[in-house]
């Protein structure tokens, strides 16, 4: 059984009315027509009432059974309780038994039926009440004896039986629903977990439209960029695994924030590189694709100053991010079988991605000419050369993307500069207000620092040059 069917209540509904009823107020219909015959003395009108009364009551309970009911026989079973009702000319106690129970099948049929229920009991009612008149002029004396108390007792025998019956229904579908709503829950949050491993431009079209999903793929222009860490892996046979995996952890989620916020297909983690593609499922464009994916590469890149001057203060020293990005067209789809599936791409631009990657430097963005073509107007790009890559025949023309805020000179939101034994890191988007005086009080400090360190120097200079001259003089 496919583990969605199991959350589905198991509500059986029939007809037009909330649940199955077996018709337990036809009996009363019966017996009260079977009370009633004596006290007409077994004339025509009453034979013709018993006739037009039982016969159909006993088709309807051979029909309905093991049956679902339906507004026809619902129908029937009130036109037959106002014919009663009429004939018997409105006897008080008896017609309220009998319209208290058209009441029950009115409520059973479902709220859109009551209104015509209710319009064909009224009208019935009162053309038999008329017929029943013409017929029998002496009338009919039934609120005597002892036929209405056994008529109103089997109603509310009836109406009881079918509250209990609704309410025991009622209790059942409570605890189906309640089964339902935990194994719900349970589906909710193991797709939760499942999709922090897939794209969420991949599995939210799929959860929307409930489409099925199959080995397909198909050829499209993507810009593709590929990253990893310069120097992880000689840092990495000095730390232990604990620090290798946090700083590996710290890396890749501050990574994937900004891939998600630019609208990137995070592919896969490779190690600690990682892919990302724009283009599919959802595109704005090739030139638009290749421009968010180098704003994206940018942004990676200032985010990994802030985790390098956090890694520094630990001890851990020499970790930068490289990347390369190029367009092209690449097959992109679903990969593997039917059983087991991967989102990715394939193609000869995707390893051109790899190998600019490679190549590239220390905080390096390199991308290919057909990259450049789009984001040259936009972004300031130096030419690296021609490049003899693994894989390629040909050598391939490099740009190296150059940081925007370079340029910007005091309006540039970034200040990161490292001398020997001097390093200072300003990032002002990340600043707050209130941290400004804080700043300004710490940077004094440091000049006042520098400058007592200076005079010291300034004097040791002085004295070593008066030593100097009194070696000479002696």
């Amino acid at each position: 059984m496919p583990f969605i069917e199991m959350l589905k209540p198991k509500l059986l509904l029939k007809g037009s009315g909330i649940c199955q009823f077996d018709y337990p107020e036809v009996f009363v219909l019966i017996l009260t027509v079977i009370l009633l015959a004596p006290h007409y003395n077994f004339r025509p009108t009453s034979m013709a009432l018993l006739v037009v009364v039982l016969l159909p009551s006993l088709m309807i309970l051979i029909y309905n059974y093991r049956r679902q009911t339906s507004l026809w026989t619902s129908n029937m079973v009130v036109i037959l309780f106002a014919v009663v009702i009429g004939s018997i000319q409105f006897c008080t106690v008896i017609s309220l038994s009998l319209a208290a129970l058209i009441g029950v099948r009115m409520i059973v049929s479902g709220v859109d039926n009551g209104l015509r229920l209710f319009t064909v009991a009224l009208v019935t009612s009162i053309v038999f009440y008329y017929v029943s008149t013409i017929l029998d002029n002496e009338g009919l004396n039934c609120n005597e004896g002892w036929v209405p108390p056994t008529v109103l007792l089997a109603s509310i025998m009836v109406i009881l039986y079918q509250f209990r019956s609704t309410y025991q229904e009622y209790i059942g579908y409570k605890e189906s629903a309640s089964k339902a709503g935990g194994r719900l829950s349970t589906m909710v949050s193991v797709i939760n977990k499942l999709t922090r491993f897939v794209p969420p431009q991949i599995w939210e079209p799929i959860v929307r439209s409930d489409s099925p999903v199959s080995v397909s793929n198909k050829r499209a222009k993507l810009t593709i960029m590929f990253s990893d860490i310069v120097g992880f892996t000689d840092l990495s046979d000095s730390l232990s695994a604990d620090n290798v995996a946090d700083i590996l952890n710290t890396y890749m989620h501050c990574m994937t924030l900004i891939a998600d916020r630019h609208g990137a297909v995070l592919d896969k983690f490779i190690g600690d590189g990682m892919v990302c593609f724009f283009g599919e499922p959802n595109s704005r464009g090739s030139r638009q694709d290749a421009l968010d994916c180098v704003a994206m590469a940018i942004d990676m890149r200032r985010e990994m100053r802030t985790l390098r001057q956090k890694w520094r203060l630990m001890g851990f020293e020499g970790l930068y991010i490289r990347i390369g990005i190029t367009t092209g067209y690449c097959h992109v789809g679903n990969f593997g079988s039917n059983n087991r599936l991967s989102y990715t791409l394939i193609g000869k631009e995707a390893n051109l991605a790899s190998r600019l990657e490679s190549n590239a430097g220390k905080d390096e963005i390199l991308v290919s000419e057909s990259t450049y073509d789009y984001v040259c107007h936009n972004y300031e790009c130096q030419h690296v050369g021609a490049l003899q890559l693994k894989g390629f025949d040909d050598k391939v023309n490099a740009w190296q993307v150059l940081d925007p805020d370079a340029n910007k000179g005091h309006l540039s939101k970034w200040v990161d500069h490292t001398l020997p034994g001097f390093n200072l890191h300003l990032n002002f988007k990340d600043m707050k207000d209130n941290d400004y005086q804080d700043i300004r009080s710490r940077l004094n400090f440091a000049l006042e620092r520098i400058e007592q360190e200076e005079e010291k120097l300034a004097q040791s200079i002085a004295e070593e040059s008066k030593r100097h001259s009194a070696n000479k003089k002696s």
